[in-house]
């Protein structure tokens, strides 16, 4: 059996994928895979993603230059989520302009979410639609 057949892909066909800096450590993103997207990144070991929203396969850094070379490839006890450890060789993940997608904090009193990561590039800049 291949990996393929393992995955236990939810009923679109998609896996969580979460990525992270392998030299930080710290978690900068997280997209959907299917299997085309699976395939593409473990065959060059870029990270391909499936879009939902767009109903196709897209390359990280494909209109950025943003791209992320992958490491290695985990996967969760429950075969149901990935982890990508990934260099992030720009230093930026998200389309904002940060180094991670996650960059708002919950307060501890759970009233307002904080932005907690400085632009480190005008999306302007990056994206010239």
């Amino acid at each position: 059996m291949n990996v393929f057949d393992q995955i236990k892909w939810n009923d679109q066909g998609l896996i969580p994928a979460i990525l992270q800096d392998n030299n930080s450590m710290k978690v900068v993103m997280m997209a959907w895979m299917n299997e085309e997207a699976l395939s593409k990144t473990i065959e060059t070991k870029q990270c391909y993603f499936y879009s939902r929203s767009r109903n196709k396969i897209w390359l990280k850094g494909e209109e950025s230059g943003n791209f992320h070379n992958v490491v290695s490839i985990l996967v969760d006890c429950d075969i149901d989520s990935l982890l990508v450890k990934v260099n992030v060789k720009s230093g930026i993940s998200c389309h904002t302009g940060r180094n991670s997608c996650f960059y708002n904090e919950i307060s501890d009193n759970g009233d307002t979410i904080n932005i907690i990561e400085e632009v480190l590039k005008d999306p302007k800049l990056i994206y010239k639609k």
